[in-house]
């Protein structure tokens, strides 16, 4: 029989008492004790755990959009492409996250959702965030935060800002394209709506990705996050639907039917109408 292995003979060490732990860095008393079901159902662990991962997931996908905006507004491309790459991969793992959640049937929920009272995804701060960041503008979606002003001027704050989508725009009128004038002066608090200069001015890149390959590849990066973006919101439909019907969410929406709805959001919509003039 073999002696156990202990790692200390190696070099690792083992005695953190005067030093910074892998615990200490990561903060995991705090984040391992933050879950806190308020029923005895089963299933509501996961629900939480679900919830907050996607939540620790959001705060690194706003990290790497706020950076790849700030360099994207100033030129430099390339780190920005690698930064959206990144956050194309977090919604990746946020559409895995919800193969994990349908494992919840509909009896699981009902054990403990009345406890969740009128609380709801729909409140998130962060995902409003994310929206508000890359373009899908709404001041109305200000309300369900009203109690809390530090939530609202975080979101006003993000307003004020060029979204992803117009610093985008920016820097396809610096690389010589006619993006309309009316486009890169109207109101930036108000979602970008769809505009046959700017689809015109996608389509030169397109024709010669060679000449304008920058642009062509920013292009490109965005679409592939709309791509995953709008797998997690269909996604996000389908596990509602399968978990709790068409009964109205818990935060007083519509549930599926508002879902749906969001489905037919585009976030930057000349990059998909483009392929239809090519």
């Amino acid at each position: 029989m073999s002696t156990p292995e202990d790692p200390s003979h190696d070099g690792a060490k083992t005695d953190f008492s005067d030093t910074m732990s892998y615990g200490d860095y990561l903060h995991l008393d705090a984040l391992l004790s933050a879950q806190h079901p308020i029923s005895d159902a089963h299933d509501e662990m996961l629900f939480v755990v679900q919830h907050q991962v996607s939540e620790l997931w959001m705060r690194l996908a706003l990290h790497e959009l706020g950076a790849a905006r700030c360099l994207i507004a100033a030129g430099d491309l390339r780190p920005a492409f690698k930064m959206l790459a990144r956050v194309s991969r977090i919604f990746e793992q946020l559409n895995n996250a919800w193969d994990v959640l349908r494992t919840m049937t509909p009896s699981d929920y009902t054990r403990f959702r009345e406890t969740l009272g009128a609380s709801s995804g729909f409140q998130s701060l962060q995902y409003r965030l994310i929206e508000f960041a890359v373009g899908n503008r709404n001041p109305a979606m200000l309300k369900p935060h009203v109690h809390d002003a530090d939530a609202v001027a975080a979101l006003e704050a993000e307003l004020a800002r060029p979204s992803l989508y117009d610093v985008a725009l920016d820097r396809l009128a610096a690389g010589g394209m006619q993006v309309p004038k009316s486009v890169l002066d109207r109101d930036r608090r108000a979602p970008h709506q769809p505009d046959a200069g700017v689809e015109a001015a996608w389509a030169e890149v397109y024709r010669a990705p060679e000449v304008h390959w920058e642009l062509y590849e920013l292009a490109e990066k965005l679409v592939d996050f709309e791509d995953y973006f709008r797998r997690w919101r269909f996604n996000h439909v389908t596990t509602v639907e399968r978990v709790i019907g068409l009964k109205r969410g818990t935060g007083g929406t519509g549930g599926v039917s508002y879902l749906r709805r969001m489905l037919e959001v585009e976030l930057f919509p000349e990059l998909w109408s483009v392929r239809t003039v090519l």
